[in-house]
């Protein structure tokens, strides 16, 4: 999801292993999963509910990436989804940061996070 498709107040999970990035099928290509925190829900656990709701993936988002949390970090703690996922396989990506950063269209904070830690 780009910059201008994502929802004001929503919140965008960076799902990172292995030096890749994961991104979900999105109106028009390819993006990040995102979605809007429910009441009191801090963007940490939002990034975490949403892609587990998306993906079956569990994750832990545990690094805001800007003060209004509307990206987060989310480690992967197991490679396999649970298949409670929304998304069959074919809607989900696994690319490399560099790929990513390359397409473009992600928000500065994400592109500057990968950048920081893609494997030379």
């Amino acid at each position: 999801m780009t910059p201008e498709q994502a929802a004001p107040g929503s919140v965008e999970a960076v799902v990172v292993y292995d030096g890749h990035l994961l991104l979900v099928d999105v109106p028009g290509g390819w993006g990040l999963p995102s979605g809007v925190p429910e009441p009191a829900e801090s963007p940490q656990a939002t990034a975490a509910r949403l892609v587990y709701e998306l993906t079956g993936y569990p994750v832990d988002g545990s690094s805001p990436l800007d003060p209004r949390g509307s990206a987060v970090v989310c480690q992967l703690l197991t490679q396999d989804p649970s298949g409670d996922g929304r998304l069959t396989p074919e809607q989900l990506r696994w690319v490399r940061f560099a790929e990513a950063i390359g397409a473009g269209g992600l928000p500065e904070s994400v592109r500057v996070h990968l950048e920081g830690h893609t494997p030379v």
